[in-house]
């Protein structure tokens, strides 16, 4: 009993050494943190509002943002291991080495890293614009620094990730899309009277984009029928119904008009008996 008693008062001793002479330190770095948490915010405020002048897209000025504000924390965080006399250059060294460990670790995530600052950067596209890449198309709705959000008229979502659209061929449509739409009429039918036709169809849809021009004209010759080309320019979100609605009203005003589809035609050989011997 009396050894036991005696290592306890000496615990207790060691503690209260300990906390006289690191105690206060410790109270000085946790207050040295919570003041760099709200400089960094309120830094980051700031910073904030000034990028929101410039014309940056919002995952730059995101990106921006949290940058700085890692800076501030992080500078305040290498006063506060000053203040408990924490040698910082063998605490650098070590960190070096872990993250040497962890870039091995994780090269896909910072290949989706690295491609999604050279895509806010560089940027291919922007937010609102409708892209065609690595088989997968949609108009984007949001670029982080991982993947990238595509969405569809059917009111899905593609997460594609950053590493699989750098290095890739990228068909950026913009805001707005050409309907690529044909009309085959017979030969013998009035062509100026079904060019008017089509061109009062397309005209007539509030949605079809008066600039750029829509192109409509004679793409193709056949032996019974004249291919005609409709190509009205759309906003990327109206790209389907429109094409719908517009197919639609070509058949109605065509039939109304006296314009006929050309004629199906098949060749038929009948071999008697005889000529079959």
């Amino acid at each position: 009993m009396p050894n036991q008693i005696a290592v306890i008062e000496q615990a207790q001793n060691t503690l209260i050494d300990l906390g006289i002479k690191f105690g206060p330190k410790v109270v000085v770095a946790i207050l040295i943190m919570i003041v760099g948490f709200y400089a960094g915010r309120w830094v980051g405020s700031v910073f904030h509002r000034w990028l929101s002048k410039l014309q940056l897209e919002p995952p730059v000025r995101l990106l921006l943002v949290r940058t700085v504000r890692l800076m501030v924390v992080g500078l305040f965080l290498i006063m506060a291991l000053q203040n408990l006399g924490v040698e910082l250059l063998p605490l650098i060294a070590g960190l070096g080495v872990a993250g040497a460990g962890i870039a091995l670790a994780m090269q896909g995530v910072l290949g989706n890293l690295a491609a999604g600052l050279t895509i806010i950067f560089t940027q291919p596209f922007r937010v609102g614009e409708y892209i065609s890449i690595v088989g997968v198309e949609g108009q984007v709705e949001e670029i982080d620094l991982f993947s990238t959000k595509l969405s569809h008229a059917d009111c899905s979502v593609v997460v594609v990730p950053n590493r699989k659209i750098v290095g890739e061929i990228l068909h950026n449509y913009g805001q707005i899309r050409q309907l690529d739409m044909s009309v085959a009429i017979a030969r013998a039918d009035d062509l100026e009277r079904a060019l008017t036709v089509i061109a009062e169809v397309v005209n007539a849809n509030s949605r079809v984009l008066r600039e750029p021009v829509a192109f409509i004209g004679v793409m193709t010759l056949a032996d019974a029928s004249i291919g005609i080309a409709v190509k009205p320019w759309v906003m990327a979100p109206d790209y389907v119904p429109v094409g719908a609605e517009i197919n639609r009203a070509i058949v109605e005003k065509i039939r109304a008009a006296g314009v006929d589809y050309p004629p199906s035609e098949r060749m038929i050989r009948i071999i008697s008996a005889q000529e079959s011997r």
